[in-house]
């Protein structure tokens, strides 16, 4: 057999946050599965296509990852700091959520 290399994909910090919010607040995937035929003159045919919808719902361990890797910060932070903190994370918040 045939064996792929896999290569490493460098994600950032940022990135890497992003993908943690879609999944500690959930999100709707969309699965497509095509089937093909080859034909008499071996062209390839669609045959069936399926399309399913699913929803992932929000996961508590990325959410408590989140938390805790802000939770270093938090302690360092003033009042007003925080009022900051929480008024940007509500906008991200209401961003995924639309």
């Amino acid at each position: 057999m045939k064996e792929k290399s896999r290569k490493k994909k460098s994600v950032s910090e940022e990135d890497f946050k992003s993908a943690l919010i879609k999944k500690a607040l959930g999100y709707d995937a969309t699965e497509v599965v095509e089937e093909y035929v080859s034909g008499e003159e071996g062209e390839i045919k669609l045959t069936k296509k399926k399309v399913t919808k699913k929803n992932v719902p929000p996961d508590m361990t990325a959410l408590k990852m989140l938390l805790d890797n802000e939770g270093e910060k938090i302690e360092e932070m003033s009042d007003e700091m925080l009022e900051k903190e929480k008024v940007r994370l509500l906008k991200i918040l209401s961003e995924y959520q639309d």
